[in-house]
This record gives C-alpha cells, structure tokens and sequence, in this order.
C-alpha cells in the first residue's frame, strides 16, 4: 500500500502561484509513475500532469501545458506541481495518484492509488 498527502493548496488571485507537494509513504518505490489530477465543481477529475519514475517523462494538460511544472524528488518520495499565472478555472480540488508502473496515463482509473486532495481556490 501506497499512502498519498496533499499539501499546499489555498486561496489565492488570479495571476498569482502555487507549489502543491504530494508526499508518498508505504510501500514507496521510485519506480512509481506519480501525476496530478483536478476535479472542479461538477465537472470530471481531470489529468493536470504526470511524471515518470525517473522524472525524465512528463505530460501536461494543454490547459497547464506552459503553466505548470511537475517534479518529483525521489529521495524524499514527494511530487510537485508548481502553477504559474493562475486563473478561475485552475478551481478544484487537486489531487495527486501514482501507479506502479513504467507508463504515464492520463486515465484516472489507471492509477492505483490515490490521495484525500487539496482544494485550490483561484478569485478574479
């Protein structure tokens, strides 16, 4: 078992930034392909962005495509999403999932694990 914490979320305006940091503990390994989904209000979880084990692949929603940045840092067994120039529609509870395995989807139901989520309120 694989157990995900979310932190960093929070208000913030429109323009401004955000690291969010998913923390992994368990049965952690580096060969976990980690990503960051979103689910807004009333709207399905989304793929943000996903990162292989190494951190050599990663893969953007078009929509964070030059926005965001992914990152992982295997010695603490933590991922990052840093978000730049935030907009309203970056509103949702943001969660992090990881799956063991050497692909990086962009499906939701192919990650195993997942975590409780961080609410990211962006205001105009």
């Amino acid at each position: 078992q694989v157990q995900l914490v979310e932190s960093g979320g929070g208000l913030v305006q429109a323009g401004g930034s955000l690291r969010l940091s998913c923390a992994a503990s368990g049965r952690t390994s580096s060969s976990y392909t980690m990503a960051w989904f979103r689910r807004a209000p009333g709207k399905e979880r989304d793929f943000v962005a996903g990162i292989s084990w190494s951190g050599g692949i990663t893969d953007y929603a078009d929509s964070v495509k030059v926005r965001g940045t992914i990152s992982r840092d295997n010695a603490k067994n933590t991922v990052y999403l840093q978000m730049n120039s935030l907009k309203p529609d970056d509103t949702a509870v943001y969660y992090c999932a990881a799956r063991k395995s050497l692909f990086l989807p962009t499906n939701p139901n192919n990650y195993d694990y997942w975590g409780q989520g961080t609410q990211v309120t962006v205001s105009s």
